[in-house]
């Protein structure tokens, strides 16, 4: 499963890119770009069971649902019916091309941050993966490219033709994905 994720990360670098993605493009470098998006969800507490972490929502759109709050979330006395809940997430996908640093890798980092005691009950969570693959060869007129990851095994792409400045990926080159994912969830007063 890690090989096929890591395999499906760097094949977006030879696709198409969306025509609504936020793509920012460095000239004085070799080839890269960034995809964001974010989502913002609000809700009202609307009834809070402190003993089993219990916590009742009714969103913007009038839906009530109830979520079990984490072990790790602090300050659960403190969540009072009325409170807004705010939940956003935000993900991150980084694709770029640089001159060779160490081969091909993989691997993951997570952060997790929770409210101290006192303040309002918050919680983050980051996690963001990362995968090298080298560049093997590549065939400029037939917009190919072969790369090796972090398992050895060579993998063939076609290069879609919206990817720009193509010519200036080298053999040797390394293609990096970075995607990054957070989730943050915090309890405010209305």
């Amino acid at each position: 499963m890690q090989r096929i994720f890591s395999w499906l990360l760097l094949l977006a670098i030879v696709v198409a890119v969306a025509p609504s993605a936020l793509a920012q493009e460095d000239k004085s470098k070799k080839p890269g770009m960034v995809v964001t998006d974010q989502v913002v969800v609000k809700a009202t507490v609307g009834a809070v069971d402190y003993e089993n972490r219990l916590v009742t929502l009714r969103g913007q759109e009038g839906n009530v649902f109830t979520v079990r709050a984490d072990d790790r979330v602090k300050n659960l006395d403190q969540v009072k019916v009325g409170d807004l809940a705010v939940a956003e997430y935000y993900k991150s996908t980084a694709l770029f091309v640089r001159s060779a640093e160490g081969g091909p890798s993989s691997g993951q980092t997570e952060t997790v941050r929770v409210a101290p005691r006192g303040e309002k009950p918050y919680i983050v969570e980051v996690t963001t993966r990362e995968v090298t693959a080298t560049v093997e060869a590549i065939g400029y007129l037939s917009r190919t490219i072969t790369l090796r990851g972090a398992d050895g095994k060579p993998v063939n792409f076609l290069v879609d033709p919206s990817v720009k400045r193509f010519n200036e990926v080298k053999v040797g080159d390394e293609v990096v994905s970075r995607y990054t994912e957070s989730v943050a969830v915090s309890i405010q007063k209305p």
